[in-house]
């Protein structure tokens, strides 16, 4: 697994777009995820490679002038639980360190609404994640919003 932080515009948007598409339980709204993938050139970006296939990135977002944001993060399914989103997310947590962030937060929907993403706040937990606050209609009523922290120092 070779994990590499990727600069060039096009090149972030076709890992994001290859990989987000794979992924309609998570990203299957296409406004969305056209969104995700049209952002993703102005954000700083990790992906894993197998070989040279694309198998997963994570982008990351300034929330604050002290915190990063893992915007969005996917993982080809035939992947997980490889250690490839830990991974990722410890290159991102050094790329947020350098920039001279103190933490780092990610979103997603509050435990116990759906399997999926159950197991994704599960796994920002593993990462040692806290969870800070849930905003019920964030997104909408079916989709509260669950916010996660953690401190970079």
């Amino acid at each position: 697994m070779d994990i590499r932080v990727i600069n060039e515009d096009n090149e972030k948007q076709q890992i994001t777009r290859l990989v987000l598409e794979a992924l309609p339980d998570w990203f299957g709204v296409p406004e969305t995820r056209e969104a995700y993938i049209k952002e993703s050139a102005d954000l700083p970006l990790i992906a894993a490679f197998d070989g040279e296939k694309p198998v997963g990135f994570l982008c990351l977002k300034e929330t604050g002038k002290d915190t990063m944001e893992i915007h969005v993060m996917g993982v080809l399914m035939d992947h997980h639980r490889t250690g490839v989103g830990k991974a990722m997310f410890d290159e991102a947590k050094k790329v947020a360190v350098d920039g001279g962030y103190s933490f780092m937060q990610v979103k997603t929907v509050q435990m116990g609404h759906y399997e999926d993403y159950d197991r994704t706040n599960l796994f920002y937990r593993a990462l040692g994640f806290k969870e800070f606050e849930v905003f019920p209609a964030y997104w909408d009523e079916l989709n509260p919003c669950q916010i996660y922290v953690m401190s970079l120092r």
